[in-house]
């Protein structure tokens, strides 16, 4: 957490507003491309035989998140708003999430609300809130958790119910995708590890000192370690009732060895496929969609904001040197939380890999630009710190087109935004 003395005042109006003019923004032609496209055509067959259960599609990869595609058809209909609604709330609930958890972190309104704003304008929170994938469930319930325990070390009068929560949401997180599985030992580690500083020998049993007073390492395991596996498991439930279905018979261990298989069988090369190298100087994007559709062409192209990806890289730096020399504990975790959710892809022996997996490290990458940024704010530097903000907002606008599905002038039109050969 940070170190400042004096608490501002909470800005949870604005975080309000930014989120709802976030959800606005993305509403605007939602439901265009009126057809599948991208890897709709993949989670959107699988969430309509959830709904009848007449069969277990696209095993490789958790339920949860198809579920909640199957929640928005029942309640919507199976159309392109249907199938997109429910991914657009979870990503306005991202955002708000990460605000909120930014504010306990550091206590400073400004860091806050420029987190809010580089993630709006980041392209791709965007991008995934107006697309039926799963990326998006996994944001949205790892932001929650984070919210939630930031919360417990700021308000430990409400710890219990928030490591409670958070323990769920991790749970949730996990069965949304597994890209998050690298960051959800984090939190009972740090609990670990604070308890043990602050306990001395008596670590394992008092329920004394940080990170949350008055739960036990015991209690701690129990929301941070048993819940979101419980949880977990429970998002398989639907499956026992499909028709044709063997999970009641093999289990569910056995029946993640087949999902481990079927991930590690998808090594065919693809046009837009990338790596880690690709993803850090925003060098291979995606798109998603580039073609002739509801009486326009049109495009999305899968992009980090070129801007605040590249100013990201630095501030990472100077979160790790923050954290280690001017004990800067908010700046030190969400280091962290980049290096392990980013280094897992370093390692990962998936064979094919595409720009999208690099949204969960993104989403840390702007909350530590908006920590430097509040570091240079509060030193004085305000106009840069604005000028940061106001050339990223910039850049939203100016590419706006082409990651919203805006009518373009005729098939040629993505040229204009080529600013790197790789982008084509």
């Amino acid at each position: 957490m940070s170190p400042h003395a004096h608490r501002e005042k909470d800005p949870l109006a604005w975080c309000v507003l930014l989120a709802l003019a976030f959800v606005a923004l993305a509403w605007v032609r939602l439901a265009i491309p009126s057809t599948e496209y991208f890897d709709e055509i993949h989670y959107l067959p699988a969430a309509r035989a959830l709904l009848d259960l007449s069969e277990w599609r696209n095993q490789e990869h958790p339920m949860l998140g198809k579920e909640l595609l199957a929640v928005g058809i029942w309640l919507f209909g199976d159309t392109s708003f249907g199938w997109r609604i429910l991914p657009l709330l979870a990503g306005g609930g991202t955002l708000f999430a990460l605000m909120r958890a930014t504010w306990f972190a550091t206590w400073s309104r400004f860091a806050t609300l420029t987190g809010g704003l580089l993630l709006a304008t980041g392209f791709i929170l965007f991008i995934l809130s107006r697309i039926a994938m799963l990326d998006i469930f996994m944001l949205f319930f790892a932001a929650l958790a984070i919210w939630q325990l930031a919360g417990a070390v700021r308000q430990p009068e409400r710890g219990r119910g928030r490591l409670a929560l958070a323990g769920m949401a991790l749970g949730c997180a996990m069965g949304a995708k597994w890209n998050v599985l690298p960051i959800v030992p984090l939190p009972g580690l740090a609990f670990l590890a604070w308890r043990i500083r602050a306990g001395g020998w008596r670590f394992a049993f008092t329920h004394r000192g940080a990170p949350v007073p008055g739960v036990t390492l015991a209690e701690a395991a129990l929301w941070l370690g048993l819940v979101p596996l419980v949880v977990y498991a429970l998002t398989f439930t639907p499956a026992l009732y499909i028709h044709g279905s063997n999970l009641g018979d093999v289990g569910l261990i056995e029946h993640h060895r087949y999902m481990f298989k079927l991930q590690e069988s998808v090594t065919k090369p693809h046009a837009y496929m990338s790596t880690w190298r690709n993803w850090i100087v925003d060098e291979r994007p995606i798109w998603f969609l580039y073609h002739e559709t509801d009486g326009a062409q049109r495009g999305i192209l899968m992009l980090g904001n070129p801007f605040s990806m590249l100013l990201g890289l630095p501030a990472l730096l100077w979160c790790l040197w923050a954290g280690l020399f001017r004990k800067r504990r908010d700046a030190l975790a969400v280091f962290i939380l980049y290096a392990v959710s980013f280094g897992f892809w370093i390692v990962a022996e998936k064979p094919v890999q595409f720009y999208y997996h690099y949204a969960l490290p993104s989403m840390f990458l702007l909350i530590a630009l908006a920590l430097a940024l509040d570091a240079a704010w509060r030193a004085g530097w305000r106009k840069v710190a604005l000028a940061v903000l106001a050339i990223n907002c910039a850049v939203f606008v100016w590419f706006y087109p082409i990651i919203s599905a805006a009518p373009l002038a005729g098939p040629q039109s993505f040229n204009h935004w080529m600013l790197v050969k790789s982008w084509r």
